[in-house]
């Protein structure tokens, strides 16, 4: 398995279409299996009130679906359905769309203002992808007990986390607290879930904010098998392997 992570920094609107595809056509250049693309990767960040006039339905994707007949591609989405509007990840594979993460725990604090314009999604769904089971989540929803208790009673062979997660909290000599946050976070999900965590974060700046990267691999015994650049665009392609039984997964964790 060669998962390949798009570090982007995607424009404020619906236009970025184009962007993935190049993306995916470099990833596939690159023998990747999987491409997996940030948190509202389709439409940026910041977009306000415009999320209502910006949303996808699930109709639109068909490009995707597509794409997706020789690698799995995960994206990043503002939808709707049924006039509701969410923060969604959505997961392509053998040209189907096979599943939908409706983002859960949306953030209300400081800078973020996500409840405001999103409906909240209910749960995460476990579904067999073409290298195992595998779920997905979106930014804030890990930092959720309860989603982590969920996602480790799961005991998923792949969780993939898409994040816009903006830089805080630096200090001396480069130092990101959020980034080693986000390190502490994704290595306990992996060593209590079992599975390889990939992380895919943006870069760039939206109305102020500036976003840090360093999208990363952990395996499951919590150790950080590559991380990308900070601040800065990149395709960074990881090998893994397909599958673990799971008396592998328990010797890594506790090697």
């Amino acid at each position: 398995m060669r998962v390949a992570l798009s570090q982007i920094s995607p424009k404020l609107s619906r236009d970025n279409l184009e962007l993935h595809i190049k993306q995916i056509n470099q990833a596939k250049k690159e023998g990747a299996t999987v491409v997996v693309f940030p948190e509202l990767s389709m439409s940026g960040y910041m977009l306000m009130d415009a999320v209502y006039e910006d949303a996808f339905s699930l109709d639109e994707f068909n490009e995707f679906k597509e794409l997706s007949s020789d690698i799995d591609i995960v994206i990043g989405a503002v939808t709707k359905e049924r006039d509701r509007i969410y923060n969604s990840a959505l997961y392509f594979s053998d040209g189907e769309l096979i599943s939908v993460h409706h983002k859960n725990n949306l953030p209300t604090y400081g800078m973020f203002q996500e409840a405001r314009f999103f409906f909240k999604g209910e749960g995460i769904e476990r579904f067999k992808s073409s290298f195992g089971e595998t779920m997905t989540v979106i930014c804030e929803d890990l930092w959720s007990s309860g989603n982590i208790d969920t996602i480790a009673s799961n005991r998923p062979d792949i969780l993939y986390v898409i994040a816009n997660s903006p830089s805080r909290d630096f200090g001396d000599e480069g130092y990101l607290g959020i980034e080693k946050q986000w390190e502490r976070i994704l290595s306990t999900t992996a060593i209590l879930s079992g599975a390889y965590v990939i992380f895919c974060n943006r870069v760039g700046f939206e109305d102020g904010l500036g976003f840090w990267g360093g999208s990363m691999v952990i395996d499951p015994s919590g150790k950080k098998r590559a991380q990308a650049k900070l601040f800065e665009r990149e395709l960074l392609i990881v090998d893994l392997d397909r599958k673990l039984s799971s008396i592998q997964k328990y010797m890594l964790r506790h090697n």
